[in-house]
């Protein structure tokens, strides 16, 4: 058969049309959405470790009102694939935060039941985002949000609506405690789609010991995810080895950062202790938002003196719930009610981190009760972000 012929100008002429075509194709593709007004989306990782204050750090963004927040998108994976360790599981869950910076929402096809709602999230009413417009009416979209109040209102609404959500807000920020090295997260920080910034936040390790105690079968499955069980869950750790991985981690992620850090990293990350925001409130946050690109508002500033400044310092029922606590008192409680032999053994897993990240040990009891001397070390700015050594 014979086929027939162009001439030159024709295939130039179908070439330029072919290449055009492609050229539309590829500009008309759907790229990640700008949020109103054009600017570039913000997308902020807060990386903790359990019971150092995460979800209270997860609340000064998640009532902002111009933050679409998820606290722990990440259990969704752990839960799934629960005889996996902290470490095969990287991967995952590095791949669903990207997807969910990108209010990628169908990312969570692989770990929830088909027909869902936003309720189907991870406490999924602690994001006020998932509460107000154009998620759920049940608070004005600058207002602060009440945990059972959109329960109430917002159980019932389309999963759908949370990729709308997300697409709205100028900033993005999840909080994450299933993050053990940095290294995992730097294909995030070279991603062109991604703006990304890095709250690292941590507390004394003997605090968070003594919260850990006071929650423990809350926890139990992920301790056996971090100490590599096969799925088996692990709720008593009398030789201290959740604490040992956890304390290891900080110290790994902290180095990394500080200590000849990859340019990428530069204004990406800042380190956050838990015992500086409950002495200093407004002055830690309104550093927190300015590094995030953030303003506080008047009535963030109220709300959070009134959460700063409670009477107690909870109870175990509010484990992970944000309350009005005496922020100061909640840093402190740790020293009434660890014995002293605990606090030893908690000291000697953790020495690296106490020292690195600035937490003074104690060598008596007497030591251990006296209020009246600061276990909490000064830092110097170099500490708290990036910064290049030579």
């Amino acid at each position: 058969m014979r086929l027939p012929r162009f001439s030159s100008r024709t295939v130039t002429v179908l070439l330029l049309a072919q290449t055009t075509c492609l050229l539309l194709f590829v500009v008309s593709r759907p790229g990640p959405s700008s949020p109103a007004g054009g600017e570039e989306r913000v997308h902020v990782l807060v990386l903790s470790s359990w019971r150092s204050g995460s979800s209270f750090v997860g609340q000064l963004f998640s009532q902002h009102p111009d933050v679409f927040y998820l606290m722990e998108p990440a259990w969704h994976v752990w839960t799934t694939l629960s005889q996996g360790s902290a470490a095969t599981l990287h991967m995952a869950v590095r791949d669903l935060m990207r997807s969910v910076f990108l209010c990628d929402m169908d990312v969570f096809d692989a770990y929830m039941p088909q027909s869902r709602n936003l309720s189907a999230f991870f406490k999924w009413a602690t994001s006020r985002a998932l509460c107000s417009p154009p998620a759920c009416n049940a608070f004005p979209r600058g207002a602060i949000s009440k945990e059972n109040m959109c329960k109430t209102l917002c159980t019932r609404q389309p999963f759908s609506l949370a990729r709308e959500a997300c697409r709205s807000y100028s900033h993005v920020v999840l909080k994450e405690v299933r993050f053990f090295n940095l290294q995992v997260l730097y294909p995030l920080l070279r991603d062109p789609a991604l703006n990304l910034r890095i709250v690292h936040l941590v507390r004394d390790p003997r605090a968070v010991l003594r919260s850990r105690e006071a929650t423990g079968p809350l926890l139990a499955r992920d301790n056996g995810i971090v100490l590599g069980t096969n799925g088996r869950w692990v709720e008593a750790d009398p030789q201290l080895r959740l604490m040992r991985e956890v304390c290891r981690s900080h110290v790994r992620i902290a180095e990394a950062a500080t200590l000849k850090p990859p340019p990428f990293l530069r204004g990406r990350y800042r380190l956050v202790r838990f015992e500086d925001l409950a002495r200093e409130p407004l002055a830690e946050i309104r550093a927190l938002y300015a590094f995030t690109g953030l303003t506080l508002t008047p009535q963030l500033k109220t709300w959070i003196h009134n959460i700063t400044h409670g009477l107690g310092i909870g109870k175990p029922i509010e484990a992970f719930q944000t309350s009005s606590r005496n922020a100061r008192n909640v840093s402190q409680a740790w020293r009434h009610a660890l014995p002293f032999t605990k606090i030893l053994r908690v000291q000697e897993v953790c020495a690296d981190a106490l020292q690195l990240l600035g937490y003074r040990p104690v060598y008596s009891e007497d030591q251990q009760r006296d209020l009246t001397l600061d276990l909490v070390l000064p830092r110097s700015p170099d500490h708290l972000s990036w910064a290049s050594h030579d």
